[in-house]
């Protein structure tokens, strides 16, 4: 889930800085049975995030030949007729789910329409399910394509992976702030969780400045886990830089990063920074992000120790829901 949250930058001047980018965290012993060792892992999460809320995890026990099938049938979807696609349009849904059209989204203000096409899935929910019948937020029945039959089954599960490796990584982030490791346990029942499958042709190449694949934004929530092809495009903005830092993919890693949400929650000691996409790479490019966003009913106020002595919180509490709803007021109108 995305935010506009972003500033225009005329510029697309970029540095590349190949696959030691970002801090490569091996999670695998957030499993160990010694707390030292789980203890040593949070400490590198929290040096990641304070610096700029990205880092890239290896160890984290995700299927590969579940991820490669992934890639299979998301290419196997965007390759059926634009009809066949838009039958399945996410303005027939309840819940955001389903299909988004190419171009359909501006991320950043003053560019071109995003050059990509995606498709939006999440926690399987009954259409008279009373979470539903109630109007909570993006709670609802996923719409699937019967014209690729191995489509849902492999996407169930891929989303019931990375659920509980999005639970694993709040028990991180947990201990990352020196708080008990269980302590978003709340927060992490009956998460609120989105699969989104995004395809981006090749840049043009003679694209207008302004056009990307995805406009500068940050995330809205709370964790986000991508999976990317090896066609790069994606760049992480250094501040301190002011350059556009192009990310190498680094196979068999997931790159995550915190959203809005999260740097509130921490009363921005953590960070959440502005990306975006732009596919140089003369071919097809694919990606999955995963956003791990909480139970929707979960209070959202100043974390234990991120605070100095006397000083008061920047923003008020919330609630998850109240600020999804927020956020998509500001982005989308309403």
């Amino acid at each position: 889930m995305l935010s506009q949250r972003s500033q225009s930058f005329a510029s697309t001047a970029s540095v590349h800085a190949g696959a030691d980018a970002l801090p490569i965290i091996d999670i695998s012993g957030l499993s160990s049975a010694d707390a030292a060792v789980r203890q040593a892992v949070g400490r590198e999460i929290r040096a990641a995030c304070v610096a700029n809320g990205f880092f890239v995890i290896s160890g984290h026990g995700i299927d590969p030949a579940l991820q490669a099938e992934v890639f299979a049938q998301s290419k196997a979807f965007f390759a059926l007729p634009t009809e066949q696609k838009l039958a399945l349009d996410k303005a027939h849904s309840v819940a955001n789910r389903g299909y988004e059209a190419m171009g359909n989204q501006r991320l950043e203000a003053g560019s071109l329409p995003d050059l990509k096409e995606g498709y939006y899935m999440g926690r399987e929910s009954a259409a008279d399910a009373p979470d539903v019948l109630a109007g909570k937020f993006n709670h609802g029945p996923n719409q699937w394509s019967p014209a690729v039959p191995h489509f849902r089954p492999v996407m169930e599960a891929y989303l019931q992976q990375m659920t509980a490796l999005g639970e694993r990584l709040m028990q991180g982030l947990a201990l990352s702030l020196e708080l008990p490791e269980h302590y978003f346990a709340d927060y992490c029942t009956d998460a609120m969780t989105t699969l989104r499958l995004l395809h981006y042709p090749p840049q043009p190449v003679n694209a207008d400045p302004a056009q990307r694949g995805a406009g500068a934004h940050t995330d809205f929530g709370g964790l986000t886990m991508l999976l990317q092809d090896d066609a790069g495009g994606l760049q992480v903005w250094d501040d301190n830089r002011q350059v556009w830092l192009d990310v190498e993919p680094v196979p068999g890693t997931y790159n995550i990063n915190l959203g809005d949400m999260f740097a509130r929650w921490t009363n921005d000691l953590y960070r959440s920074t502005l990306h975006r996409v732009i596919n140089r790479s003369g071919r097809e490019r694919y990606s999955v992000p995963f956003f791990y966003s909480g139970n929707n009913d979960h209070r959202v106020s100043c974390l234990p120790g991120c605070c100095a002595p006397g000083e008061q919180p920047k923003y008020p509490p919330i609630t998850v829901e109240e600020h999804y709803r927020d956020m998509y007021r500001r982005t989308y109108g309403g």
